[in-house]
């Protein structure tokens, strides 16, 4: 939104607002907790004199670093009001709202709510709303390096809590079976190895065209890892080792490209966490990295 003053088309100003509530959704928990956020944005907007109104060039970004100051000082208040995945208890306000169920499930909100307020609002602005990183270091309230290092922390802490205890054995099997999935491009069988309630996050760090909200379901989760590892000439999946378990390494022309992890519980795939940030694969890339597997792809 870049018109002058609070003239805008209708569909752009309720674009707007509803990218303001996900961003507190998301960060609260809680749907009328995100209401309250949003309301308290736009009365911050309109307490700004019309010159200093004018003289904010993106709206948008204002109002969103305004959401998400508000949201974190909410989430660092003592004995907030936790949601309730089962709606019980005396305070209504604890109930899950059910237009964020449908992107994220009951046991990953559990799970971003044993995050420290930092940690949440660094993850959720990083890898949920691919937020620019001084955007997020504003609204933190930390350096762009300091908020990066709270949003890799909160990625293991979710990946912790998240992951049942799988023998390595086990996880190995299934990666392979997920790789081969996708060199054989077969849908049926890489749906098969997800679970139904399995969650894709892609971290682009805005240097590559990835996306910037999570992907929900097995058939839509199966829809997006076989175009991204669609065949091509020069690219090849191999398997190597990442944080201590099996993962996919994608290179194409000899370069590591991305490097896609798994959290896995009950036989199948609950998350899948691909990093394509190119600062990110720096050390992937410094060496030539012995590969595993088989298979046209892989050797």
């Amino acid at each position: 939104m870049g018109q002058t003053g609070d003239t805008a088309p209708i569909a752009e100003l309720l674009d707007e607002r509803q990218h303001l509530l996900n961003v507190a959704r998301w960060m609260l928990g809680n749907g009328r907790a995100a209401e309250d956020a949003v309301t308290e944005t736009y009365r911050r907007w309109y307490t700004l004199t019309d010159k200093q109104r004018t003289g904010i060039t993106e709206p948008r970004i204002w109002l969103t670093k305004s959401t998400g100051t508000i949201c974190l000082a909410r989430l660092s208040v003592p004995e907030r009001p936790l949601p309730n995945p089962e709606g019980k208890g005396p305070d209504a306000r604890t109930e899950f709202d059910p237009a964020l169920t449908e992107e994220i499930s009951d046991v990953l909100l559990n799970a971003l709510n044993a995050l420290s307020p930092t940690e949440r609002a660094a993850f959720v602005l990083n890898d949920v709303f691919a937020m620019p990183p001084q955007t997020v270091a504003d609204i933190v309230g930390r350096t762009p390096h300091e908020c990066a290092e709270l949003a890799d922390r909160a990625r293991r802490s979710l990946r912790t809590s998240r992951a049942h205890p799988t023998t390595p054995r086990e996880h190995d099997k299934i990666v392979r079976a997920v790789r081969q999935a996708c060199v054989t491009t077969d849908p049926a069988h890489l749906v098969s190895l997800l679970s139904p309630h399995a969650t894709a996050f892609f971290d682009g760090g805005g240097k590559i065209r990835a996306l910037t909200r999570p992907v929900h379901g097995s058939e839509q989760v199966t829809r997006v890892l076989l175009t991204l590892l669609a065949p091509r000439p020069h690219t090849t999946l191999h398997l190597n080792s990442a944080n201590g378990r099996t993962a996919i390494v994608v290179r194409h022309n000899d370069q590591v490209a991305a490097v896609i992890s798994f959290d896995i519980a009950g036989h199948h795939v609950t998350h899948v966490w691909a990093v394509m940030n190119p600062d990110k694969l720096r050390s992937w890339n410094r060496h030539h990295l012995p590969s595993h597997g088989h298979g046209p792809r892989g050797d």
